[in-house]
């Protein structure tokens, strides 16, 4: 009975379909409920019929509690002097730090200079074997064979977003736009060495002086060296002389000076509460 429901005839109908099919022929072999009872056995009282299955991606999971653990690149585009003209600027963020530990402007997007760009990152900071994972989505340039030998050449790990799933790549998307909505930043820019300019002086203020939200108001700079927890103390210094000479400024009491967080997630697991 359970072949001839999966046979080619009958198995795209369900057991009452075969059934009354079968006794129009004049054949009764078992009533629908048995039917039902056989493929449920066979965990079958479903589409029985071979279908086309997406893949399941395993969602990536990255756990920062440093500076140079997990690393964030990306590529994105700013428009050139003439409709469909662009320049691809490839940048590539610290997520515990926010800290851009390198960037290039480019006329187009190629592995090789992706590779360059990587390698003298991991050469500036001192990257060595098995310290660092570099996570990016999957693009040509990020897929590219020339820089797969480069990760294993300098044994550094590699994570990819799943396919169509653009928030698995948050930091580098949050930085871009950032840099992409700064009140001068042009609609166009009037040739690659414009942009160069331009860009130079955005990552300067973004690594040095800006106060990110993410650090609870540090920059970038000052996590990535370890000059936090320095800055945390000189802020609380100051809040707490404030505080004593005029408590009733401060209705929620004694401030307590944050400093960056302890633990930067790709996907924190469901069980992990983010401090």
């Amino acid at each position: 009975m359970r072949d001839i429901l999966n046979s080619e005839r009958f198995a795209d109908l369900a057991p009452r379909q075969v059934y009354a099919k079968l006794l129009d022929e004049q054949q009764y072999l078992c009533h629908w409920r048995t039917m039902y009872r056989i493929l449920n056995e066979h965990s079958e009282v479903r589409e029985r019929r071979d279908q086309r299955r997406h893949p399941v991606y395993q969602k990536p999971e990255l756990l920062a509690t440093a500076p140079n653990q997990v690393w964030s690149w990306d590529i994105t585009k700013l428009r050139g002097p003439h409709k469909g003209t662009y320049f691809a600027l490839y940048a590539v963020l610290d997520i515990f730090s926010r800290y851009v530990v390198g960037w290039m402007i480019a006329e187009r997007e190629l592995a090789s200079l992706a590779k360059t760009l990587i390698e003298e990152s991991c050469q500036k900071e001192g990257i060595v074997e098995e310290q660092l994972t570099i996570h990016s989505d999957n693009g040509k340039p990020m897929r590219s064979k020339s820089l797969a030998l480069l990760y294993a050449d300098l044994g550094v790990n590699t994570s990819f977003n799943r396919p169509y799933t653009s928030d698995d790549n948050p930091f580098s998307e949050s930085q871009f736009k950032t840099l992409k909505y700064q009140p001068d930043y042009p609609d166009r820019f009037g040739s690659i060495q414009d942009a160069r300019v331009w860009a130079r002086q955005f990552f300067n203020w973004y690594n040095f002086e800006h106060y990110h939200t993410g650090l609870n108001l540090l920059t970038p700079v000052s996590v990535h060296r370890g000059e936090a927890i320095e800055i945390q103390q000189q802020r609380q210094t100051i809040l707490t002389a404030a505080f004593a000479a005029h408590p009733e400024r401060f209705v929620k009491g004694a401030p307590l000076v944050a400093g960056p967080p302890q633990a930067v997630w790709i996907n924190p697991p469901k069980e992990v509460h983010l401090p």
